[in-house]
C-alpha cells in the first residue's frame, strides 16, 4: 500500500474516532442523577459549581453535606437558583468605620 494511502485511512479513522467521542459528550458528567429539592440549608457544607465543559455539556452543582454525603443538585430548580444567587451575592461590611464626635462642645484648651 502507498504511503498516501496510509495517510488517508490514518485520517478516515481519526475522524471516525473523533465522531464517537463526539457523540458520547455528556457522558462524562459528575452528576448521573439530580435531586429535586433541598433538604436543609443548615445541613450544606460547602456547594461546588462545574461550568459546561466538551467532557460533560451541562452546569453541575454538587452539594456537601456536613456528614460528607455528596449529592447532585438541579440547576433549573427556582429554590437552587436563589441558594446560588445568596451564595453569589457579594458580601456587604457590617462594620461602622470610625466617625467625627457629634458633640460641639469645646472642654478648654490649654491656652486659655
Amino acid at each position: 500500500m502507498s504511503s498516501i494511502m496510509k495517510v488517508f485511512l490514518l485520517l478516515a479513522v481519526m475522524v471516525c474516532i473523533s465522531k464517537a467521542q463526539h457523540r458520547q459528550t455528556g457522558q462524562q458528567c459528575l452528576c448521573q442523577r439530580v435531586r429535586n429539592k433541598i433538604t436543609s440549608m443548615s445541613d450544606i457544607k460547602d456547594v461546588q459549581i462545574y461550568q459546561a465543559t466538551i467532557f460533560c455539556d451541562k452546569v453541575e452543582i454538587v452539594v456537601t453535606n456536613n456528614n460528607g454525603l455528596r449529592y447532585c443538585l438541579n440547576p433549573k430548580l427556582k429554590a437552587v437558583q436563589k441558594l446560588m444567587a445568596s451564595i453569589m451575592k457579594p458580601k456587604t461590611s457590617t462594620t461602622v468605620g470610625p466617625t467625627e464626635p457629634s458633640s460641639t462642645t469645646d472642654f478648654g484648651s490649654p491656652d486659655q
